[in-house]
């Protein structure tokens, strides 16, 4: 198959298989994550907490991935990356590098969300629905449902309160699977309160997602031919940055 990439500049154009590499990476959290797919399986990834210097680890961790798959960098014929939810300053990092390999790569371009790699992760058992909660801090946290049956996302990516989080499900009816950073920071709160609406299992991870599951969406997508041209590419923030936040606090003050 040919899949292919469009920018304002030029058509890219890679040769896709079943054997195509490629690369994720997933910046948006704490963790600093890289992964090879050779289109069987992950066969080379690393991991390592951020803090905040995920911008100083990702080059070597990428160089280091690679080297460890048995392949040369212009091997890899797409980018997968973690487009968000999560750490504004993280997710910037790791889109920027994700964009910049696929322009000098003239690979596709695969974005994924944290929230739907850490659905795939998950252990779904007999639940109806998988419910991915990452920890936005400020008192708040990220949040989408997927049925677990495909891990397909039911509504919109959302942001609030755990409280809120909870009502959401609750009103669903639906039995449900609970994970991510955001129910392991308010563990008390889905375990008290969710549980007396519907059936619910709280799981104690994944907390964050990884490149390993960005990978394995990635790829499937690439062979889809479902990538995105570069410059359509951005971070999902669905709020303002904290620094920004802060300062509209301080000058209302």
């Amino acid at each position: 198959a040919v899949g292919i990439a469009v920018d304002a500049t030029r058509i890219c154009v890679a040769r896709l298989d079943d054997s195509m590499n490629l690369l994720a990476i997933d910046t948006a959290t704490d963790t600093v994550s890289v992964a090879v797919h050779d289109g069987e399986s992950v066969v080379a990834s690393a991991a390592a907490r951020g803090e905040r210097r995920h911008a100083e680890l990702l080059a070597p961790m990428v160089a280091d991935v690679v080297d460890r798959a048995g392949i040369a960098l212009t091997d890899v014929g797409a980018i997968a990356v973690d487009v968000g939810p999560g750490l504004f300053t993280g997710m910037r990092v790791g889109i920027t590098a994700a964009k910049a390999f696929a322009e000098v790569l003239e690979v596709p371009l695969v974005p994924v969300t944290s929230l739907e790699a850490l659905a795939h992760a998950a252990d779904a058992g007999d639940a109806d629905v998988i419910a991915s909660v990452i920890d936005a801090r400020r008192g708040e946290v990220f949040w989408a449902v997927h049925r677990a049956v495909d891990r397909t996302r039911l509504g919109d990516l959302r942001v609030g309160s755990p409280e809120e989080c909870v009502a959401d499900l609750s009103a669903r009816g639906q039995s449900v699977v609970v994970t991510g950073s955001g129910m392991e920071r308010h563990r008390d709160v889905f375990a008290e309160h969710l549980r007396l609406a519907v059936p619910a299992h709280v799981l104690g991870g994944p907390a964050e997602p990884i490149a390993d599951i960005v990978a394995m969406i990635g790829h499937a997508r690439a062979m889809r031919q479902d990538s995105c041209a570069v410059d359509e590419v951005v971070p999902v923030y669905m709020r303002a940055p904290d620094a920004e936040i802060n300062w509209s606090t301080r000058s209302a003050g």
